[in-house]
C-alpha cells in the first residue's frame, strides 16, 4: 500500500500528510494541463470565471459559477493508488462530493486566509479528506498552502469571522486566538507530490508574487458513512457565492453507501 505505519500515524496526529513515494505519472500530468487549458478556453466568456478558485471543473451540469466543466476531470479522482491510501486512512467505503482548481496566477495569485472547510460543508456527521494534487510544484515564494499541526485533534469548528477582500479567495477567516498561528508549516510539493488533509485542519496560504504559477488540483472526498444532506440549514448561497452545495453531484469511488441516505442522482442532469 502506498502509506507507510508511519505515514498513516503522521496523518492522524498531524491532521496532514504528504507521501513519501507517489508522484502523479507525468502522462497524467500533462493531460491535467492539457484539460485546464481546454477549461479556459471554453469558459473565456464567462466573467464569472476565475482561474484563481475554479469549483466542478468535472462537471457538465449546474457548475458552480456557471463553470462549463468536462467528465474527463473525474479520471483523476479515480486514479487507483491514491484511492488505496484514501482507504488506509478512513476505510473502504468513500464518495467523491467536490473537485477544486486553485488556478494561482503567477504574480497575481490570491491569498486563501486561515480557516477550517467544514464549517459551510453540508455533511452529517461532518467528515471529509481533501487530496491535494500538486501540478506546478509549490514553494513559500509561490504561496504554498500552510498548516497548524494537530490543529484537527479536537474535532470541532472553531470560531470564525468574514472578510471581503478582493485579495483573498475567500471570506471565511478564523479567529486569531482560536489556535497558535505561530506553530504554522508550509507544505513545499514537487509537481506530481500529494498532499491529504483532514476537513478539521486550520490551514491558509499567501498570495503568489513569483513569476510561477502555483495550481493545484483538490479532491474532496467523505466516508460513505456520513450524510451529504443537500436540504441542510448550513448551505447559504446567494448571487454573490454560488457555491452549488445544494446541487453537488456525489460519485461512489468504493464500497457502498454505508449511510442508506446519499442521493447520488441530484446534480447529474445534462444542461
Amino acid at each position: 500500500m502506498p502509506l507507510t505505519d508511519q505515514e498513516i500515524k503522521t496523518y492522524h496526529r498531524d491532521g496532514l500528510v504528504i507521501p513519501s513515494t507517489y508522484r502523479v505519472p507525468q502522462a497524467t500530468l500533462a493531460h491535467i494541463h492539457e484539460l485546464y487549458q481546454k477549461l479556459l478556453e471554453d469558459n473565456k466568456d464567462n466573467p464569472d470565471f476565475s482561474p484563481d478558485f475554479i469549483l466542478g471543473p468535472h462537471l457538465n451540469a449546474h457548475g458552480s459559477y456557471g463553470v462549463k466543466g468536462d467528465p474527463a476531470w473525474l479520471e483523476f479522482a479515480r486514479i487507483p493508488e491514491i484511492l488505496d491510501m484514501i482507504e488506509q486512512l478512513i476505510g473502504g467505503d468513500f464518495v467523491l462530493w467536490g473537485v477544486t482548481i486553485f488556478g494561482k496566477p503567477a504574480k497575481a495569485g490570491k491569498a486563501t486566509p486561515w480557516h477550517q472547510d467544514g464549517d459551510y460543508y453540508p455533511i452529517e456527521p461532518l467528515e471529509t479528506i481533501t487530496v491535494w494534487i500538486s501540478l506546478d510544484g509549490s514553494t513559500p515564494e509561490q504561496g504554498c498552502m500552510k498548516f497548524i499541526p494537530g490543529s484537527h485533534r479536537a474535532h470541532k469548528i472553531y470560531k470564525h469571522h468574514f472578510e471581503h477582500r478582493d485579495d483573498y479567495t475567500l471570506a471565511q477567516v478564523i479567529d486569531n486566538d482560536q489556535v497558535d498561528l505561530s506553530q504554522a508549516r508550509d507544505i513545499v510539493l514537487e509537481p506530481g507530490q500529494i498532499s491529504l488533509h483532514d476537513v478539521y485542519l486550520v490551514h491558509g496560504s499567501d498570495a503568489n508574487h513569483s513569476s510561477k504559477r502555483r495550481m493545484g488540483l483538490v479532491l474532496r472526498i467523505m466516508p460513505a458513512t456520513s450524510f451529504y444532506n443537500h436540504n441542510s440549514g448550513k448551505i447559504k448561497e446567494d448571487a454573490g457565492s454560488p457555491h452549488g452545495y445544494s446541487n453537488r453531484a456525489l460519485f461512489l469511488l468504493r464500497g457502498e453507501d454505508r449511510s442508506g441516505r446519499n442521493d447520488f442522482t441530484r446534480g447529474h442532469e445534462a444542461k
